[in-house]
């Protein structure tokens, strides 16, 4: 079902590691999901399927301070609370089999949930959350909150009706998923102009980038609407490529550590976090790792919003 964290590679942060979902006992399970299902020869070979381990190897630098005073959350990290944050590894899939591997993806983050952690996944391309999001089902409503710079929801691309420009239309055909909000998006991507008057006649709110740019991060966060549980899609392409050069599709204008956070923290103060993913950072592209250690510490910010918040009693 997983395959651990080997005992020669850190886990995230240095946190503990979880061998055996059976076993498993955490408010917060970390789980990689290298795989997801291509569209096209050139997504097959699949730049983010190594960045779980990147997020890791980066994650490192913070490990070790767990316990000091991060200024910007006011505090240590988890808070001074008792709350268990764990490394279950990798979902145990085969590049060569993309259905296995969305089953045994779901079956993995189910699991998760059935013990009680809120399941935060290391990515893997943008399909990835489609297959997690499937074991959502027993929730009875969520919200979906997207950070990128691509609206991903196109029908079929190739036709391929789960890879990574499809993301969020198919999240938006699951009867349990209320309120869409996409963030950050720009430039030339993966919308057509029938995908655009698609999710705006479901009634997705759109935040794009130059919008934050031009009415402020204070005005746009009261976009998001309220909510008892939300799941966060984070496609690090949503950021500026100035601080996150390594992902497979650059765009100029995205969003700055502050605003990204700034949706984070508000999420976590609004409502519980369901859960969480990062995707679509390409190791290979990245300078000095600057993208992967750019995800860990925005994975950090939120875990620090929800011991803060309400969720864990």
């Amino acid at each position: 079902m997983i395959e651990p964290v080997p005992h020669n590679r850190p886990t995230f942060a240095d946190l503990p590691r979880c061998d055996d979902l059976d076993a498993l006992d955490a408010h917060i399970a970390i789980i990689g999901v290298p795989w997801g299902i291509a569209a096209s020869m050139q997504t097959s070979r699949a730049p983010s399927s190594t960045a779980p381990e990147a997020i890791r190897e980066e994650s490192l630098r913070y490990g070790k301070y767990l316990t000091h005073v991060d200024i910007d959350l006011g505090g240590p990290i988890l808070n001074n609370r008792d709350i268990r944050v764990v490394d279950c590894g990798n979902v145990a899939m085969s590049p060569a089999d993309p259905a296995a591997n969305n089953a045994a993806t779901t079956e993995v983050i189910r699991t998760i949930r059935q013990k009680g952690a809120v399941p935060i996944i290391l990515g893997g391309d943008h399909s990835i959350p489609i297959p997690v999001m499937r074991a959502y089902d027993d929730i009875g409503e969520m919200s979906v909150i997207q950070i990128d710079a691509h609206l991903d929801y196109r029908n079929e691309v190739n036709g391929v009706r789960e890879g990574l420009s499809s993301s969020i239309r198919r999240a938006s055909e699951l009867d349990y998923v209320k309120d869409i909000v996409q963030i950050g998006l720009r430039g030339i991507g993966s919308a057509r102009q029938q995908d655009i008057s698609d999710a705006l006649g479901r009634g997705n709110v759109i935040i794009s980038a130059a919008e934050i740019y031009k009415n402020g991060i204070d005005a746009t966060v009261k976009k998001l609407p309220p909510a008892k549980d939300y799941y966060i899609t984070f496609d690090m392409d949503g950021v500026d490529p100035s601080i996150a050069p390594g992902v497979n599709s650059p765009a100029f204008g995205g969003l700055d550590y502050w605003q990204a956070t700034s949706f984070l923290w508000t999420a976590a103060k609004q409502g519980r976090i369901a859960g969480m993913d990062m995707v679509e950072i390409a190791p290979a592209l990245d300078t000095r790792g600057l993208t992967s250690m750019l995800a860990a510490r925005l994975i950090l910010n939120l875990i620090g919003a929800m011991a803060r918040s309400n969720q864990f009693r």
